[in-house]
């Protein structure tokens, strides 16, 4: 079995993705796919492939010059256990793009330790820090 790190955005299962994210994800549940599909136009995505079936996701919204934000990263259960969430990592440090950038952020309820492989920590100063959140946000948009 061998794993493939895409960033081909022809390799995405926008329908695998958005059923993924939008009924199994707890971050971004009732995604509706037109949103979806918005996001991964304008953003950098990592698609794992595991004999040409995709098995993960990621994504990285970024200027490409001095800040990106991770997420949406999953990986299948059936796939899971098996590296490719560090095989995920390891093609998004490795990226081009994303060389020298000063910061880059991501949120997370449960993968610490895989991120913190990749030299992720808890916010330096997290009183500079704000956010406008809006859970419900999918539940009113059409």
């Amino acid at each position: 079995m061998t794993l493939q790190i895409s960033t081909d955005p022809a390799d995405i299962d926008v329908d695998l993705v958005h059923r993924y994210l939008a009924h199994e994800s707890y971050w971004c549940r009732g995604l509706p796919r037109a949103v979806l599909e918005k996001a991964i136009a304008h953003s950098l995505c990592f698609t794992a492939l595991r004999d040409g079936h995709q098995v993960g996701f990621a994504r990285v919204v970024s200027d490409r010059a001095t800040f990106a934000y991770l997420c949406d990263v999953f990986v299948l259960e059936a796939a899971r256990g098996q590296g490719v969430s560090k095989a995920m990592m390891r093609a998004i440090d490795a990226h081009p793009d994303l060389q020298g950038l000063r910061r880059m952020l991501l949120a997370t309820a449960d993968a610490h330790g895989l991120y913190a492989q990749h030299g992720f920590e808890p916010i330096t100063r997290p009183e500079r820090f704000m956010e406008r959140y809006r859970p419900e946000v999918y539940s009113t948009s059409s």
